[in-house]
């Protein structure tokens, strides 16, 4: 049961937040600062010049396929060479590829072998992960290897991970626009955010709270009105169940529409209880999960209702909309990689509040 007092009172927070998950949750800024730092001393920045055959982007459990799905989005069909998403290294990939692949786990092993025979083919490949275990010594020196200096508990990895993609992004020529300077937009977007998020703000003037307090005793749906917004939405429904043991589910808006179960829920729920229903005589209704709480998140410039109407072929104006063009205005250079990880930052934050206000996140 979600406990709300909680959430007005920062120093219960402290006394339940014994494993630091909220200071953690507050240094994804810092994360993308010593992340940058570490990928020029890893020798990223000399990729440039280099037109790889194909990107591989290597998705593995956790951050990873997060960061994956944002980059693979921010590159759309559009990018000058094959993007190709995969779980372990094709066995096509040689010296003309590149690859880059992230890991909070020194010890995975199926990474392991995709860096192994990655290097053995020749390829160039760009590697976050710790700096002992079998993940870094498969790259044998040959790898770009891009150690983590901010220690955080497993799922608060995303921002390390998404500054070294962007990192190899911006050393391949494969951005549109150069990302020096928005690499400091997004550490300090990170800042404003968590700066927000604070447990000494009241839920009211706390964007992660107020959205704990919405999603708490509901099942989410966190639907993307667009590509970018979708890998996010799904970072979210990660999120949820690490920390706070939520099941959500998370897609693009239009997927979401087809679901015809859930937006029945959803028409219901927008219609209101009927408070001349006997609960005793309704059996069925009694039974029935926890009610649906649909999250919009959005990333793009055009309203997402607008974006909603035009995709899915109809609104739902009951929906919490999450699209941070106060925080990111229209127009700003990157606006959609910035809202994108505030959002990301966001969810990780509430799911947080959620997890220690229901007491799901156990004591360090």
């Amino acid at each position: 049961m979600l406990d709300d007092t909680l959430l007005a009172d920062p120093r219960a927070l402290a006394a339940l937040d014994t494993g630091g998950v909220l200071r953690s949750a507050a240094t994804a800024g810092a994360q993308v600062r010593s992340a940058a730092q570490g990928a020029a001393e890893a020798d990223v920045p000399d990729l440039a010049g280099h037109r790889p055959r194909a990107l591989v982007l290597l998705r593995r459990p956790g951050a990873s396929a997060t960061a994956v799905g944002i980059l693979a989005a921010l590159l759309g069909p559009s990018a000058p060479v094959p993007v190709v998403v995969a779980d372990a290294t094709p066995s096509w990939i040689g010296p003309l590829d590149v690859m880059v692949a992230h890991t909070a786990e020194a010890t995975d092993a199926e990474l392991a072998d995709s860096v192994v025979l990655a290097v053995r083919r020749g390829a160039e490949v760009v590697l976050s992960a710790p700096g002992e275990g079998p993940v870094a010594s498969a790259g044998a020196g040959r790898a770009r290897l891009v150690e983590p200096r901010i220690p955080v508990p497993p799922g608060l990895d995303l921002p390390r991970a998404l500054a070294v993609g962007l990192a190899a992004l911006r050393a391949l020529g494969l951005l549109d626009a150069p990302l020096d300077p928005a690499m400091d937009a997004l550490a300090d977007a990170l800042d404003a955010e968590a700066e927000r998020n604070q447990p000494g703000h009241e839920p009211f003037m706390n964007p992660a709270k107020s959205l704990a307090l919405r999603l708490a005793d509901h099942t989410p749906l966190l639907w993307g009105t667009d590509r970018l917004a979708a890998a996010v939405a799904a970072h979210g429904a990660t999120a949820l169940a690490t920390h706070a043991g939520v099941v959500a589910h998370a897609g693009e808006v239009i997927d979401g529409a087809g679901a015809t179960a859930l937006v029945r829920a959803l028409d219901r729920g927008a219609s209101g209880a009927d408070i001349f229903r006997d609960p005793f005589a309704d059996p069925d209704e009694t039974a029935a999960a926890p009610p649906v709480r649909l999250v919009l998140l959005a990333t793009g410039e055009d309203d997402p209702g607008q974006v909603t109407l035009r995709r899915a072929g109809r609104g739902w104006p009951s929906a919490d909309v999450q699209h941070p063009v106060d925080e990111v205005a229209r127009g700003t250079r990157h606006a959609a990689l910035l809202r994108a990880a505030l959002l990301a930052s966001r969810l990780d934050v509430a799911s947080v509040y959620l997890g220690l206000a229901t007491r799901t996140i156990e004591p360090a």
